[in-house]
């Protein structure tokens, strides 16, 4: 059969990619080998923020004195959270399907094979394109430390489907991965060691913030080991005899050892590129052998177009939301463009911490000027009357004449408000222009005009 639009990948990017040509008219087909919403909404993005709203449920609950409320027992049932979870991932997935299925797109189920630009392979039928979209998300990588082919391991995977709690758990990488598992197993009382190679967490994250969110946890129980590198990993046994894994470490206070029950691998993710025929398109590489694309998400290759992890620019559900939408723009003759300057990053700890454009660290390696901007969460009323003894703080980069180059966020809602910020920077706002809109009060928003 004969298509105009052939997608390989059923994630964000893809189905969004889907759905946009769909609504366009166009005749699609897109390829999933394993389920559609791809690892964000299987076992990313939305798995991982249901069970982090019943730990913040049971956080909250525990320390409902706080408000005025009196909660005798506060207990929590972890196969039910799970079960839960699995529940939530289920309506979504359903629903993007029908989403899909009511603009006409064929879906697939297996593994697609590209034999040219204009043909891919799927079991033994053979699909015709007038364009292809690459939309193969990424995989978890596993670092080739000694031993741990011979240690057993979770991988974010097989810690969103554990019913049974460990006594400690040890966390190889503390980046926002690493961490949301942290404040999850935290929150539920297990042990939590978190061994980082960077001198901070969160490298992506403004540093300032990143370190204030982990003196909080530290506060919380959480052992922090920066600036680490794992040396090799061992089998070990508790005094009862019960399995553990050994983290044989380095760094500046010489080799070390951490044992623990459990051994969560979590040093990021890297872009599928085997297994689906790239290779047969000879599609030309960035310096870092990710797929080049331009501004419409086209590769070098007339009709193939790359969204996604694929293209190396950030690794993040919604950013390839927006490519996929503007690789279906190009293709129907929409005028439109893709913009990094304002891709949010968020990390769902409780507290949650969020930013959006430039970091100080970013500025400072690119010789920009700059001047920051910092407030107290407590300058806004919402904030303090929803956090009773809890800190935060705003952030503002602004440029020489005042356009707004950055902002972070640590405390909640961070995640929720960021996007002012976002789309503050992404229309080159100066602060006075920003300030003249009028946000509604009381709300945790209202941060940034105070800022201003």
């Amino acid at each position: 059969m004969k298509y105009q639009v052939a997608i390989i990948g059923g994630g964000p990017a893809g189905y969004t990619a889907a759905e946009t040509a769909g609504k366009a008219g166009l005749s699609v087909v897109l390829f999933e080998k394993q389920n559609l919403g791809g690892v964000c909404l299987n076992e990313g993005c939305i798995p991982t923020k249901t069970l982090l709203y019943s730990a913040k449920t049971y956080d909250g609950a525990r320390h409902a004195a706080k408000y005025a409320v009196n909660v005798p027992e506060v207990t929590f049932d972890l196969p039910k959270i799970i079960a839960r979870k699995q529940k939530v991932v289920r309506k979504l997935v359903l629903g993007v399907k029908g989403k899909l299925t009511a603009h006409n797109v064929a879906i697939v189920s297996g593994e697609a094979t590209i034999i040219d630009k204009n043909h891919v392979q799927c079991g033994e039928e053979v699909y015709e394109c007038d364009n292809l979209l690459l939309c193969t998300g990424s995989e978890t990588f596993i670092p080739p430390i000694p031993g741990v082919d011979a240690v057993p391991y979770w991988t974010h995977r097989d810690a969103l489907d554990n019913k049974e709690l460990p006594a400690s758990l040890a966390i190889i990488g503390g980046g926002v991965i690493g961490m949301e598992f942290a404040s999850f197993f935290n929150s539920l009382g297990v042990q939590v060691t978190v061994i980082e190679m960077l001198d901070e967490i969160l490298g992506g994250m403004d540093k300032e913030l990143s370190a204030l969110l982990r003196a909080e946890y530290a506060k919380r129980g959480i052992k922090f080991m920066l600036g680490t590198k794992v040396v090799s990993l061992a089998g070990a046994s508790s005094e009862d005899g019960s399995p553990q894994v050994q983290v044989n470490y380095e760094n500046s206070d010489g080799p070390g050892s951490v044992v623990a029950e459990k051994l969560l691998m979590s040093v990021g993710r890297r872009p599928v590129m085997k297994g689906f025929g790239l290779e047969n398109l000879g599609l030309e590489r960035t310096e870092r052998g990710n797929v080049f694309v331009n501004a419409q998400m086209q590769t070098s290759v007339p009709g193939v177009y790359a969204c996604g992890d694929l293209t190396g620019y950030s690794l993040l559900a919604h950013t390839a939301v927006r490519e996929a939408e503007v690789a279906i723009h190009s293709i129907i003759g929409k005028k439109d463009a893709m913009s990094y300057r304002a891709i949010p990053g968020v990390v769902y700890t409780n507290p949650e911490i969020a930013g959006v454009g430039e970091t100080e660290e970013s500025l400072q390696k690119k010789g920009i000027a700059y001047r920051a901007v910092k407030l107290p969460m407590a300058y806004s009323g919402r904030f303090v009357a929803e956090n009773e003894g809890v800190n935060g703080v705003c952030k503002l980069l602004l440029a020489e004449d005042d356009t707004v180059l950055g902002a972070h966020v640590l405390g909640n809602p961070a995640s929720e408000i960021i996007t002012l910020a976002g789309m503050a920077i992404e229309l080159k706002l100066t602060a006075g222009e920003w300030k003249k809109i009028v946000f509604p009060h009381p709300t945790v928003g209202e941060i940034f005009k105070e800022a201003l």
